[in-house]
């Protein structure tokens, strides 16, 4: 009986073809690689101590933080030197409970909510501010370098200064705006005792904080757009509002994506407004995620790592969900990012 081997020859041919295709690819991929490395060695090494640094100090905290969440690590049950005495750890691996607790407890969910009434408020507020502020110092007018200059002084300052400075504006006996109001013959206000009013005060420092670099974004974009398009528009009949709404926003599009990006970033943890303001109070009413997880490691007794690391966990991946979810609706609208 005959056996036809020209089916077999010609796959064992194309196998061999595909084997030394890989093979070509997977050693021209390793020369080039070699070539990079040996024409810009230099750029390697200059990198190289950044990519040791943020492995140090942000790498290992954040795998630190993912193993703890997974275990009941508090400040009973972990390692810790008594005198000469070394305690070791004894807490234990817990799977996602921790996860299940958070995300099925009511504090988590209510602390959740405000955060991104918090964020999405600022945000909104601080760009529109941003914007027409903008706008304003974009035109020709008389002291505009020391408009520029006022407006950015928020920025230049340290915020820890600021916010300090406004807690003193908003103190309920001394503070200077209820001195104002008392002294106009109204009531003063417990601008961060009573749970509403908390709010937008802290609301208001943020936005004070975040409006500089809101406008100054948006300012270097304004100043981007071809001034001809204008021009054109004018020409055509276009009010100032068509020119604002065909010109002026497609043109700060690029910009505004990504300044919209950090500052919800930015501001879904800020941790210094909330903690130096009113250490997240009065009770409960102001506290956001981050400084929740900050109380759960450093405030309460005993401190929960296990829990703080949980909340950590999960505001990185609420904000690694938002940004993907963002990219993806302007891939979507043809941006590039």
């Amino acid at each position: 009986m005959a056996v036809d081997t020209t089916g077999q020859s010609v796959a064992k041919a194309a196998g061999d073809t595909v084997a030394r295709g890989r093979s070509r690819g997977t050693g021209k991929r390793r020369s080039t690689r070699k070539r990079s490395f040996a024409t810009h060695w230099y750029a390697w090494a200059m990198v190289a101590p950044v990519v040791v640094v943020i492995g140090v100090i942000i790498g290992y905290p954040l795998v630190r933080g993912i193993y703890l969440s997974f275990t009941d690590a508090n400040e009973r049950n972990v390692a810790r030197s008594i005198g000469v005495n070394q305690i070791p750890a004894t807490y234990e691996f817990v799977g996602v409970d921790n996860y299940v607790d958070a995300l099925t407890g009511s504090q988590f969910l209510g602390t959740l909510v405000w955060t991104v009434v918090w964020t999405v408020a600022c945000v909104s507020i601080t760009f529109a501010l941003g914007l027409g502020l903008a706008n304003l110092l974009n035109r020709r007018i008389a002291g505009r370098s020391v408009y520029r200059t006022l407006l950015i002084l928020p920025w230049a300052v340290p915020g820890f200064v600021s916010v300090f400075a406004w807690r003193f504006l908003f103190d309920e006996r001394r503070g200077l705006l209820n001195e104002i109001l008392t002294g106009g013959g109204l009531s003063a206000v417990p601008w961060l005792n009573d749970p509403t009013v908390a709010k937008l005060a802290v609301i208001a420092v943020n936005v004070w904080l975040g409006v500089p670099f809101m406008m100054v974004a948006l300012l270097g974009g304004l100043q981007s757009i071809p001034g001809e398009l204008y021009e054109a528009a004018e020409m055509d009949g276009a009010n100032a509002w068509q020119r604002f709404r065909n010109i002026t926003m497609p043109g700060l599009s690029s910009v505004s994506t990504t300044v919209i990006l950090l500052s919800t970033i930015w501001t879904f943890n800020m941790f210094p407004v909330i903690f130096l303001l009113t250490r997240g109070g009065p009770g409960e009413a102001t506290q956001i995620l981050v400084t929740q997880a900050y109380k759960f490691s450093f405030e309460i007794s005993p401190r929960d790592f296990a829990q703080s690391s949980t909340w950590g966990v999960l505001i990185l991946v609420l904000l690694m969900v938002f940004a993907a979810i963002y990219r993806r609706v302007l891939r979507k609208q043809g941006e590039v990012w």
